[in-house]
């Protein structure tokens, strides 16, 4: 413990304290002063695993400080945090939004390429896809479909590279621009919207998925995904607690009800509205539409 406090520059007394701590939830394995890793925290602790999941854990410790501020979040109705900005401009913290949504989307992204078929369609708008992750689940299932990321130019730089790492680089490809005011390109015969309306207020919202509509050529299928909450607003539990983040952390968003996003699609002009059918973490649902 000596020695690894010498090389970690630590006090020996606390880095042993957090040592035990690490030991008994399994962080650790122990052998008298020898420390070592166990395999659960090389496949998903250590940076060079593809199975990383730090960056999930830094973006929640980023969103932690504002929650404590909710009580005036109530009062006022505004935002508490700092991190929204943050997430944005510091690089650090875009990392860590960025690539902690990746650790986590990647968690369903098969389910969901499995539950939106996208079979036939030739190009695919993934409006905010951030990383890409779904944007590389789809190709991967369907081997004659493109995909275009648009969002943030700050994101451009992750997409392509998850986009190399996935072997992709030419089928994946990235616009950047703010789909609340940009105009997006047309002639898409897919879109997808994956946990982008809960960051905008209702009107903002309805905006980007008729925006996402016009992107779209005859024909053309939307899907959005979102934690939607139930239209009696009795729950789940999962999306009510959602729409509290966004509170604290965002002007204006919030989590919207099956309802509200149906009525968002249909003022699009979009028809046979539906819920998918699909095995998704607990109020998570996909909405799904065509253009006429």
């Amino acid at each position: 413990m000596i020695d690894l406090a010498g090389i970690l520059k630590c006090d020996v007394r606390a880095l042993g304290m957090l040592a035990t701590a690490l030991t008994a939830l399994n962080f650790l394995e122990r052998d008298g002063e020898r420390l070592k890793a166990t395999e659960s925290s090389k496949k998903y602790l250590s940076t060079t695993s593809d199975e990383y999941f730090g960056f999930a854990v830094l973006h929640m410790a980023h969103i932690l400080p504002a929650w404590t501020r909710l009580e005036a979040a109530v009062k006022t109705g505004a935002s508490v945090a700092d991190s929204f900005t943050q997430t944005t401009e510091d690089e650090a913290r875009r990392e860590a939004f960025l690539m902690g949504m990746f650790n986590i989307a990647r968690q369903q992204a098969g389910l969901v390429a499995e539950a939106f078929d996208l079979a036939g369609r030739r190009r695919l708008l993934d409006l905010g896809g951030g990383p890409g992750t779904y944007a590389l689940y789809f190709c991967l299932r369907h081997p004659e479909l493109t995909a275009t990321i648009f969002d943030q130019p700050t994101t451009e730089k992750f997409a392509r590279a998850t986009a190399a790492r996935f072997g992709l680089t030419g089928r994946v490809d990235f616009l950047g621009g703010d789909f609340t005011i940009d105009e997006l390109p047309g002639g898409f015969d897919a879109a997808w919207l994956s946990q982008i309306l809960h960051g905008d207020p209702p009107a903002v919202a309805a905006g980007v998925v008729k925006k996402a509509a016009g992107a779209l050529a005859s024909g053309g299928i939307m899907g959005i995904q979102e934690f939607i909450i139930d239209d009696d607003r009795r729950g789940p539990a999962q999306p009510a607690l959602f729409a509290l983040n966004m509170l604290v952390q965002t002007p204006g968003g919030q989590a919207y009800t099956q309802g509200e996003i149906h009525t968002m699609m249909a003022e699009a002009g979009l028809k046979d509205i539906h819920r998918l059918q699909a095995d998704l973490p607990p109020g998570c649902g996909i909405m799904v539409g065509l253009k006429p």
